[in-house]
C-alpha cells in the first residue's frame, strides 16, 4: 500500500480556521520575540550600555540599578503576552479579547487555595536543594530584604500575568472552540520549553502545572487567579530560598 493510499484511508483534515491560525502563527512570533528581545539579558546587554553613553543612566538611582533589567522585562511581558494578542484579537481574529481568559473571576478560588497550599510542602522540599538556591530569587538583591525584595517581587508578578494571559489566556482559549482540552497539551508544549535551564524538576512539573493551569482557567473563565496562585508559588520560592541559604 502506497503512502499516498495510507493518507486517503486515515481521511482528509478538517479545514484550517483562521482563529486556530492566527493564534499559533502569533504565538510562535511573540515567542521568538520574548526570548531574543524581552528578557532581562537583552536590556544589560543592548539597552542599558546606550544608557550608559548618553548618560541617561545617571538620572536612576544606583541603589536601584539592578532593578532596570527585571522592570523591562515586566514591561515586555506586559507588550508582547498582553497587549500585542489583545489586538491581535480584537483586529485580527475580530473577537472580544475579553473573551479570552481576561474576564475577572473568583470562580473556583477554593480550588486555587488548596493548590497553593498543597504546594507548601513541595516548595519547602526543593527549597533545600542548592540548585534551586542559587537560581532564586533571580535577583540577587532581593535577599537584602525591604524595598529590594518587594519592587523585584512587583515586577515578577507583573511577568506572571502577563504569562498567565499569554498560555493560558490567548494560546488556551484561542484553540479551545476547535481542539477543546486537547488545547491543554498543544500549550503545554512551548511553555514546557521556556523552562529550560531551570533545575529538572521545575521543567517536569511546568508540564502538569500548565495542564492544570489552562484547566482551571477554562472553568473558571478566567486567568487571574492562576495568575495569583503563580505568583504567589514564585512569591514563596524566593523567601524559601532566601531562609534556606541564610541559615546555612
Amino acid at each position: 500500500m502506497s503512502f499516498h493510499q495510507e493518507v486517503s484511508i486515515a481521511g482528509s483534515p478538517p479545514p484550517l480556521a483562521k482563529r486556530e491560525i492566527t493564534v499559533l502563527i502569533t504565538s510562535a512570533v511573540l515567542l521568538v520575540l520574548y526570548y531574543y528581545f524581552g528578557k532581562p539579558s537583552y536590556f544589560t546587554a543592548e539597552i542599558w550600555p546606550g544608557w550608559v553613553e548618553s548618560g541617561r543612566a545617571d538620572a536612576f538611582d544606583p541603589e536601584y540599578l539592578g532593578l532596570l533589567k527585571y522592570g523591562y522585562w515586566a514591561v515586555a511581558g506586559v507588550v508582547l503576552r498582553i497587549l500585542v494578542p489583545c489586538v491581535v484579537i480584537a483586529i485580527v481574529i475580530r473577537e472580544n479579547p475579553l473573551d479570552y481568559g481576561l474576564r475577572f473571576s473568583l470562580k473556583h478560588a477554593w480550588v486555587y487555595l488548596l493548590f497553593f497550599i498543597g504546594m507548601l510542602p513541595i516548595l519547602y522540599l526543593v527549597s533545600t536543594d542548592p540548585a534551586f538556591q542559587q537560581k532564586y530569587p533571580f535577583y540577587e538583591r532581593a535577599r537584602d530584604g525591604g524595598d529590594q525584595f518587594m519592587l523585584y517581587e512587583l515586577c515578577y508578578g507583573v511577568q506572571f500575568l502577563a504569562l498567565e494571559s499569554f498560555f493560558r489566556g490567548f494560546m488556551v482559549f484561542g484553540l479551545y472552540k476547535r481542539f477543546g482540552y486537547y488545547a491543554l497539551l498543544i500549550m503545554a508544549v512551548p511553555y514546557c520549553l521556556i523552562h529550560f535551564g531551570k533545575p529538572v524538576p521545575e521543567t517536569l512539573g511546568a508540564i502538569v502545572a500548565g495542564v492544570a493551569l489552562g484547566y482551571m482557567a477554562l472553568k473558571s473563565g478566567s486567568i487571574y487567579l492562576g495568575a495569583l496562585l503563580h505568583w504567589g508559588i514564585g512569591i514563596t520560592m524566593d523567601a524559601l530560598s532566601i531562609m534556606q541559604t541564610q541559615t546555612h
